[in-house]
């Protein structure tokens, strides 16, 4: 699988420095005094300094799903790690962790929460990864 590359805006670069690098556990790559690249579990996150951008919703089995926002499927150890990391560092979710889909093919671990830049991510974990596409019945 190739990585991909997603380059966001930051407010504040040193945060998202904190945020990325020091809480998420990212190494840091390139830098400049406007962007950083990170390596963002294989792939390629760069936050860019820009002006924030507005979030929506969407409902999401019974959840208020922010848009934009990106994300990793991570393995259920992985995610449950992270999950346990966020809350150590003392940060709010915007969605605790939680089941949604129960019972269905894409039964998944799911939280989001946002970075100092106000930019939405999730965090998500299928019990069987197999049906990350799978359509609901």
């Amino acid at each position: 699988m190739n990585p991909f590359h997603l380059a966001i805006p930051v407010d504040d670069l040193a945060a998202a420095r904190q945020f990325y690098g020091a809480v998420l556990g990212c190494p840091e790559g390139r830098s400049s005094e406007t962007w950083i690249d990170f390596d963002f579990h294989g792939h390629q996150l760069v936050v860019h300094k820009a002006p924030r951008s507005a979030v929506v919703r969407n409902p999401v089995d019974g959840d208020s799903v922010p848009v934009p926002h990106f994300g990793l499927v991570m393995d259920w150890a992985g995610w449950e790690s992270l999950a346990t990391r966020i809350k150590h560092a003392g940060l709010a979710f915007e969605m605790e962790p939680h089941v949604r889909f129960a019972g269905k093919p894409g039964e998944q671990g799911t939280f989001f929460l946002f970075d100092p830049a106000g930019n939405a991510l999730e965090f998500k974990a299928m019990r069987n990864p197999e049906n990350l596409f799978a359509k609901q019945a």
